[in-house]
Order: C-alpha cells, then sequence, then structure tokens
C-alpha cells in the first residue's frame, strides 16, 4: 500500500497526467467542433467570395477587430488570469475567486467599450495602416466592415473572460466549443442574402452576422459561468492584491500579444504589395495550418495551464511536477503534429481543394494556398511547442521572459519576411505572389529560435527537461513513409474530384503513420489501438 499524501504534495504524476489528458481530450473536442464549423463557414465564404478584391478586403477588414481580440482576449487572460483565479480556486477561496473575477470583468468591459469607439472613429487611419496598398473602393468597403464588425470584438473579449472561468473550473469543452454559434451566426446570414445581394453588399451582411454571432458566443456561456461562480461581484470598490497580481501579470502578456499580433499585421502588410489575392490566399492557408496548431497545441497547452497553475507543495515538488507535464505534453503534441507538419507539405493541394474549391474558388487556387500552406509547415512544431512551453512560465507568474523572446522572435519574423516576401521572388526570378509563402517560412524559423529560447529558460527555472530526440526521429520518418504512400497513390488514381481525393489519400496516409508508430514502439500510438480495441 503506498504511503497516504502529505498535505501540500503533489499530485500523483500519473493520475495528474490522466487528468490532463482528459481535459485536453475535452479541448480539443470543442476546437474540433468550432474548426469544423469554421470550416464550413472558409468553405461557404469561398463559394461565394472566391478570391478576388472583395475577399481580401474582407479579409483585412477582419485583421483591426482580431487584432483587439487577441490583445484583450483569450491568450491575455489565459496567462495572467487563469494563474491567479485557479489557485484561489484550488485553495478553496471562492470568495475572493468571485471577487477577482468580477473585478477583472469590469475593467475588461471598461477598456473594450472605449477602444471599440475610439477603433470606430480612427478606422480609416488604421486602413492606411494594415493595408496601404489598398485604393478605390476596395480600401472604401474595408472601412466600412471594420466599423461594423468592431462592437462585435468587445462582446468576443467578454467571451474569453468566460473561458477563463470555466477552464479554471474544469469545463472544457463548453468555452472551446462557444465558436460553433458565432461561425453558425455568418454562415446562415451568408446563405440567407447571398442568392439576392452583389459581393459588395453581401459582405456587409456579413459583417453583421458576425457581430450577432459574437453576442451570441457570450450569452451561450454566461449561464454556465454564473452557475459555478455564484460568488462573483461585477462591481468593485477597490482593487486587492490578487486583482492587483492579474494587472501586473496583465501587462508583459498584454504587451507580448501585441508584439505577436504586430507581426501578423506585418504580413498583412507585406502581402498587400504582392499581386492581388495574396492576402486571401494568407487567411485561406492561416485557416489550415492554425488548425493542428489548436487542436493538438492549444488544447494540450489550455488543459495544463490551470493544472500547473493550481500545482501545489515544495518549490522542488512544483519544479518536478512541471517537468514531468512538460515531458508527456511534449510526446502528445508531438505525435499528431509531426504528420500534420509532413501533410501540409506532401498534401496541401489536396487539402486546400477539398476545403475551398466551389464556385469562385478553382483549382488553380487551391495551388496557390499550397504553396502557403507548405512554408507554414516549417515551424508548425516549434509554434505548438512553444505554447506549452508558455503555459509552464504562466503558470509560474513569470509573464515577462515569454515577452522577451516573443519580441525577439517577430524582430526576425519582419526582417525575414520582407526578404522572403519582396526580394526574394525576383532574385529566384518566380512569379511575384509566391512570396507570400515566404512569409509563412520564415514566421516558421523564427518560431523554432523562441521555442529553443523558452526551452532554455524553462531548463534553467525548474531543472532540465530532456527533449526526446530519438522519438521525434521516429514520428518523422513515419511521416515521411506515409507521405510517400499517399504520393504514389495520388500518382496511380488521379483522382479528380476534390473530396474523393481526399478520402482517398489522407485516410490512407494516416493509417500508415499509425501503423508504422505502432511499429516503432510509440506508445501514444498504442495507446490509440488499444482504445480501437475496446470500442
Amino acid at each position: 500500500m503506498s504511503p497516504p499524501e502529505k498535505p501540500g504534495q503533489s499530485q500523483a504524476p500519473e493520475a495528474s497526467q490522466r487528468g490532463a489528458g482528459y481535459s485536453a481530450f475535452l479541448v480539443a473536442s470543442g476546437i474540433f467542433l468550432s474548426k469544423i464549423a469554421g470550416l464550413v463557414r472558409e468553405r461557404i465564404f469561398a463559394y461565394y467570395f472566391g478570391n478576388s478584391a472583395i475577399t481580401d478586403a474582407f479579409r483585412q477588414a477582419m485583421r483591426i477587430p482580431n487584432f483587439l481580440q487577441n490583445l484583450f482576449g483569450e491568450g491575455v487572460l489565459s496567462a495572467s488570469f487563469i494563474p491567479v483565479y485557479a489557485k484561489l480556486v484550488a485553495q478553496d477561496q471562492r470568495e475572493e475567486a468571485g471577487r477577482v473575477a468580477g473585478a477583472i470583468f469590469s475593467i475588461l468591459a471598461l477598456l473594450t467599450a472605449v477602444l471599440v469607439l475610439l477603433g470606430v472613429l480612427a478606422t480609416p487611419y488604421f486602413i492606411d495602416v494594415i493595408a496601404p496598398g489598398f485604393k478605390g473602393e476596395t480600401r472604401r468597403l474595408t472601412i466600412q466592415l471594420v466599423r461594423i464588425v468592431f462592437p462585435g470584438v468587445g462582446l468576443l473579449v467578454l467571451s474569453a473572460w468566460c473561458l477563463g472561468i470555466l477552464n479554471s473550473h474544469g469545463k472544457f469543452f463548453l468555452s472551446y466549443a462557444s465558436p460553433v454559434v458565432w461561425n453558425a451566426a455568418f454562415v446562415g446570414v451568408l446563405i440567407v442574402f447571398g442568392r439576392h445581394s452583389d459581393l459588395t453588399h453581401l459582405a456587409v451582411y456579413g459583417a453583421y452576422g458576425l457581430v450577432l454571432g459574437s453576442a451570441l458566443q457570450f450569452l451561450i456561456q454566461l449561464p454556465v459561468v454564473l452557475r459555478l461562480a455564484p460568488s462573483i461581484r461585477i462591481f468593485f470598490t477597490s482593487l486587492g492584491s490578487n486583482v492587483r497580481i492579474v494587472l501586473r501579470n496583465f501587462t508583459p502578456v498584454f504587451v507580448s500579444r501585441g508584439v505577436v499580433q504586430l507581426s501578423a499585421t506585418v504580413d498583412s502588410v507585406l502581402a498587400s504589395y504582392l499581386p492581388t489575392t495574396a492576402v486571401s490566399a494568407l487567411t485561406y492557408a492561416q485557416t489550415i495550418y492554425l488548425l493542428p496548431v489548436s487542436l493538438f497545441g492549444m488544447s494540450v497547452s489550455a488543459a495544463e495551464l490551470p493544472a500547473m497553475s493550481s500545482a501545489l507543495g515544495t518549490e522542488q515538488q512544483v519544479a518536478e511536477t512541471l517537468r514531468g507535464r512538460i515531458s508527456a505534453s511534449t510526446r502528445r503534441i508531438g505525435f499528431l503534429v509531426v504528420p500534420s507538419a509532413v501533410a501540409l507539405v506532401a498534401l496541401g493541394d489536396v487539402i486546400a481543394a477539398a476545403i475551398y474549391q466551389t464556385g469562385r474558388f478553382n483549382h488553380g487556387d487551391a495551388q496557390y494556398v499550397w504553396g502557403v500552406l507548405a512554408g507554414a509547415a516549417v515551424g508548425l512544431v516549434a509554434m505548438t511547442i512553444g505554447r506549452l512551453y508558455s503555459s509552464a512560465y504562466y503558470a509560474l507568474r513569470d509573464t515577462r521572459t515569454p515577452l522577451r523572446f516573443a519580441i525577439l522572435r517577430v524582430a526576425l519574423t519582419t526582417i525575414l519576411g520582407y526578404l522572403c516576401a519582396l526580394p526574394l521572388p525576383k532574385l529566384l526570378g518566380i512569379d511575384a505572389k509566391w512570396g507570400v509563402a515566404g512569409l509563412t517560412a520564415s514566421a516558421g524559423i523564427s518560431a523554432w529560435l523562441e521555442f529553443l529560447l523558452l526551452r532554455r529558460g524553462m531548463n534553467r527555472r525548474i531543472g532540465r527537461t530532456e527533449f526526446p530526440t530519438e522519438y521525434f526521429i521516429k514520428l518523422w520518418l513515419s511521416a515521411g513513409i506515409a507521405a510517400a504512400v499517399a504520393w504514389g497513390l495520388k500518382l496511380w488514381l488521379h483522382p479528380k474530384q476534390p473530396q474523393v481525393a481526399a478520402a482517398l489519400l489522407l485516410l490512407p496516409y494516416g493509417l500508415v503513420y499509425l501503423a508504422f508508430t505502432v511499429a516503432l514502439r510509440i506508445n501514444e500510438a498504442g495507446a490509440i489501438i488499444r482504445r480501437l480495441k475496446r470500442l
């Protein structure tokens, strides 16, 4: 019989990892549903708008509100709010947790209301910054769309506050599945108005649909939040010590997210100088390559953050807990992200065509998106595992170290992005439109630098975390063999219909990868086989 656990001792690693695995499954399930809804949204959007100047306008119009949402939304709150709130819940300080949650809600509501108002008034100036290449009607439409969508962003920020509460209480599914209603509202508007509207008016109606979806996404979570945390008090007279900790941690994460968003803005600015449709191709590709980042990186990192933040015990015990969680989660992420990266390079055209090729989006557009996806594959593994290490820093209430590394990453991305997007295609004598693939490749190279810095810094904090090099070699080998088999089938079968091609090529790709990882005795693959046998 094992000895009883001492007061304050960390949770048993095995039980803890099983709980983390289930939590990650819930997060991934919610993200999967929302991403599937997002892919449906993108397919319907591609059907109506294709790859056109109006598409460029709509995509760029979304960047400014998304910038604000990302600054004040999930990423910032996860890093600053969840570690404090989850620790209070773990210590059973429910009243104080409610006061902290209410104070943060009030501050967020006030800040976003002011910034939304300023954003609506200053939209023309923002457009000159993020899309200086837009002129005439394209610029006018972009301004109109931004002004419509901006108010909905405030609601999405409050929705991210709901996510922080739900995650801290172990309710992961609803918070990550709630974007389904946001997508549904947008799709519904396009379907209702799509038959009787020209593209310009349809873009305007779609913007209103996004605002409606933002309201629904917030309202669907709010009742559950209030039931889980009835002690929440929206109004407050003073800032307690825990609220001040959240705000102190908020600032560097806010700046860090701002720096990362600046990098995305720089990419869009550079893309606006490339031939028409480069901006929309970049956005279409982002929807695809961010899917594994969200499903396999964000799901594990989101589940780990409250768990790591709640770790109790001595400094050595907490460090041991974090090392164990990082090691196990790195393997889980790698098992799923490595084949995703290889698939983007080898079968990106099949994936893009299966999702988007309909209506005005043709085979040539799918080939263009494939090039952008291949560039994005360069840093996919580093990007996803880097999220896990950032969560470990946030759990330790260290938000400044990830900020420093994010600044270095963005500086490198900006320099490489300019060189790869504009001068490099000319030097290589290729079409200038392929410069957009250089943007995603340069971001991938920079992601590897950030990951290595995050890992080295964390090793200094909690002791060395062994990176499973041999394990990853086996994963890359298995994915490479699977890709070769899929390519052989592609050359043999020559499937024409996009969805049929995806079924005939992607399914064997996944099965061959699973078979080889089982043969190489990868534990994660064996676990999948055991689950399948129990069905």
